[in-house]
């Protein structure tokens, strides 16, 4: 209880240093970043509606420190203003919306990534020197090195243009009414085939590296030599004895890849005109709505925050010795 006392203290801590910085970096920048926003919305901003803006970030007549505590407060209370672009659209209700295309998308990414990522990689390991470890890095290697651009416009090309078997964009047929039916969810899966594979490709080459070369470090270890002297059948020592510790150091890339996605799958979310989080991102920056780029910074600060801490629950299952550090 202690360790889960004491990791809570510092992920708030961490939160609430984001907060701060989210709140002084528009004051050093140079302009108001306020009458920037109230001039890019034109007429479609109120005077009273600029008011409750400024008050919403802080920007009112009092102390800097009154403005500060101001603006953690509609943090933690969720209020975080109106979008300039989608105005008179609340910011939270913004990016809920996308919030759900994203996290289904990069979610179910990541998790055939890490599951496929890290078979493929205890398996090149164990077969260290082999045909297959042979292809298995190579694979890795280049997979992990493409940009994410480059596989979304080859995907693109080839089964959207060519071959014609996937959508060029959307999150579903625009024609089809969102309903829990079969034509509609299906219709879902279709166009988040080819960005959903982008995302796969990109990460799965990362998760294999970092198995295959935690694997190999662990395979001369005493216990490892024990194991197969004693005639242990071979799965069990590669997946009991070596896999399972060395999956420790690679919840820190799956950790850092749920971090991330939130926000890190904006090129391919632009490519394939995804209605995602990375897509709203970039149109906000386009559009100069701050009110939008500040609230989808915390959200990527919070998510980031909350991996690590579940990522940290899960060494203490995997390594108890680990709640006496």
């Amino acid at each position: 209880m202690i360790f889960l006392l004491r990791r809570l203290a510092f992920y708030l801590a961490a939160f609430i240093v984001a907060a701060t910085i989210n709140f002084f970096l528009p004051r050093v920048m140079p302009g108001d970043p306020i009458q920037m926003m109230f001039a890019s919305a034109g007429s479609e901003l109120s005077l009273e509606n600029l008011n409750a803006l400024k008050l919403t970030f802080g920007f009112i007549e009092a102390p800097l420190w009154q403005q500060y505590l101001t603006y953690l407060q509609s943090v933690f209370t969720g209020d975080l203003g109106l979008s300039i672009k989608y105005f008179p659209l609340p910011v939270t209700e913004l990016l809920a919306r996308a919030l759900v295309w994203t996290v289904g998308l990069m979610g179910m990414a990541t998790i055939l990534s890490f599951t496929c990522g890290t078979l493929l990689g205890a398996l090149a390991a164990w077969k260290r020197g082999s045909w297959f470890d042979t292809i298995v890095s190579m694979t890795a290697i280049f997979s992990s090195s493409v940009p994410a651009v480059v596989i979304s416009l080859v995907m693109l090309f080839v089964f959207g243009y060519q071959l014609g078997w996937f959508p060029f964009g959307y999150a579903a047929d625009p024609m089809l009414d969102p309903a829990f039916s079969a034509q509609y969810i299906g219709s879902v899966i279709r166009h988040g085939t080819l960005p959903m594979l982008t995302l796969f490709i990109v990460l799965v080459g990362g998760f294999a590296v970092t198995m295959r070369n935690n694997m190999i470090n662990l395979l001369g270890e005493d216990y490892i030599v024990m194991g197969r002297a004693k005639g242990l059948a071979d799965s069990r020592v590669m997946l009991w004895y070596a896999a399972r510790n060395a999956l420790l150091p690679t919840f820190s890339s799956l950790a850092i890849a749920i971090g991330t996605v939130l926000g890190g799958s904006l090129v391919t979310e632009v490519v394939f005109n995804y209605p995602g989080l990375g897509n709203v991102l970039y149109q906000a920056i386009l559009a100069r709505d701050y009110p939008v780029i500040q609230g989808q910074l915390l959200i990527m600060t919070g998510a980031m925050l909350v991996s690590n801490f579940i990522v940290d629950l899960s060494y203490v299952l995997l390594d108890p010795r680990l709640k006496k550090a």
